[in-house]
């Protein structure tokens, strides 16, 4: 059941990316010199139309995720001294209870 729900999503996902990259197949160039004039880019790229925009649509998605990831780096430190803390609050009441256990066992005799 969860392959037939992996292809249903994906399926129709690589229909449309490999619609997109027929329809625009035809070479661009991406320069990454602001200055230069035109066609006289020292740094620039030529590449499918398609290319450049999956890859930066790829790039996006790498630069979101690392940006969240550091982002939220406070909340997973919270939670690791939470889970260190509820650990030894156990660890306690567990000393706690063979303490208890053995003294009503020694009352008792």
């Amino acid at each position: 059941m969860l392959r037939f729900l992996k292809y249903l999503i994906l399926v129709p996902i690589v229909i449309v990316l490999l619609a997109f990259a027929y329809a625009n197949r035809h070479i661009v160039t991406v320069s990454f010199d602001p200055l230069a004039s035109q066609g006289a880019a020292a740094i620039s790229l030529s590449a499918p139309l398609f290319l450049v925009v999956i890859v930066s649509v790829m790039i996006g998605i790498v630069a979101g995720s690392v940006a969240t990831w550091f982002g939220q780096g406070r909340n997973r430190r919270h939670a690791r001294q939470f889970r260190f803390e509820r650990d030894k609050m156990k660890a306690e009441l567990d000393a706690s209870k063979i303490r208890s256990s053995a003294t009503s066992v020694a009352r008792r005799a």
